[in-house]
């Protein structure tokens, strides 16, 4: 008995479990919005180090990288999540457009920040419009009501040239950086942090959105809408609210696209940049935020591309103009046969057989 007490009083005690993960497991406990904080202000400082870099060429680029990837993200959000179609996502891209270039015109006191929160208030006025009017709608006959929006509000700006410039649009001159760091930061590299830092904090709601409850319930609606309402999911509701989040995506980007170029057109917003917007999205992968990255790198430098090979080739001002579409079209086609999940779907499938070896 004293032999079988000693013997249990001798074990040693045991040790703390290890610490797994270290980091990982730090970061996996912080919280979702913490995270993609942490994360935008990452990715905002490799863009300040990035166009540190550059020229004012560039630095333009970089920035319609940013407005893009915006776009395509609100779209992600409305076919990739809630399941909608829409060929007429450009149309809320003229609505932002407009409303930044109205404001700036005659009311050019407004800073930039509250011309923007304006703006998206326009488009998300717009989306309740559009998406209470299309709730109902499914397959191609959604996409044909947004194609029409897309073929049909530019004309809006010829019928009031008045108001919208005709086909002129609008042209003003915008801010650039602070008078105090005028002549040390160049204007082109002001604007594209500050068009990357409302995509960015755009781009965190997104990402807070799609994690949470509406994410899980706009997937829901998407794989089966009487599951969804069998579980008590307001299905028309939340396809009014997929609209609307994506309206104010393309709103935004739409204004910040004006903030950067100085002018609002018409022939800027027609149905060939709804059709681009959703091209890229499956280019890059749908349900992602880094396939419509992808996707936005695509609208960007295939242009360019396509202009460099038709100077390196000299050929004809007709055949040069088409060379970058029909060079997109080419890669699109062959990225849908290879991965048809897109450009982060097989990412992520090599990183997943990295993680298994």
């Amino acid at each position: 008995m004293a032999s079988s007490v000693k013997q249990r009083g001798a074990a040693p005690a045991p040790s703390a479990p290890p610490e797994r993960g270290g980091i990982a497991a730090r970061w996996a406990a912080m919280p979702l919005l913490a995270r993609h904080l942490l994360g935008a202000l990452a990715a905002f400082a490799a863009v300040v180090a990035l166009t540190s870099m550059t020229d004012s060429l560039t630095d333009l680029r970089i920035a319609s990288i940013g407005y893009y990837t915006l776009a395509v993200a609100g779209l992600g959000l409305l076919v990739g999540f809630s399941g909608q179609i829409s060929l007429g996502h450009g149309a809320f891209m003229f609505i932002g457009a407009y409303t930044t270039a109205l404001l700036v015109t005659n009311v050019p006191m407004v800073p930039l920040w509250l011309n923007l929160v304006i703006t998206v208030v326009a488009s998300c006025v717009a989306g309740v419009l559009v998406g209470a009017a299309s709730a109902r709608l499914h397959g191609p006959y959604l996409a044909g009501a947004t194609l029409t929006l897309a073929v049909g509000l530019p004309a809006v700006a010829l019928r009031f040239p008045e108001v919208l410039g005709g086909s002129n649009g609008l042209s003003f001159s915008t801010r650039g950086a602070p008078p105090a760091l005028a002549g040390v930061i160049p204007d082109t590299r002001w604007q594209a942090w500050a068009v990357w830092l409302a995509v960015l904090l755009a781009l965190v709601a997104l990402a807070t959105i799609s994690k949470g409850r509406l994410g899980r319930q706009m997937r829901a609606i998407r794989d089966d809408e009487s599951a969804a309402a069998l579980a008590g999911i307001k299905v028309g509701r939340t396809k009014v609210v997929a609209f609307v989040i994506s309206a104010g995506c393309g709103g935004l980007a739409g204004g910040l696209q004006a903030y950067l170029l100085g002018t609002a057109t018409p022939s800027s917003f027609s149905v060939v940049l709804s059709l681009s917007l959703l091209a890229a999205l499956i280019l890059g992968g749908m349900g992602s935020l880094w396939g419509a990255l992808w996707g936005a790198l695509a609208l960007v430098y295939f242009e360019v591309w396509g202009e460099t090979l038709a100077d390196a080739l000299e050929l004809e001002s007709k055949v040069s103009n088409n060379l970058p579409i029909v060079l997109y079209g080419v890669i699109l086609i062959a990225v849908v046969l290879a991965w048809p999940q897109g450009i982060q779907g097989a990412l992520s499938r090599l990183r997943r057989r990295w993680q298994r070896r």
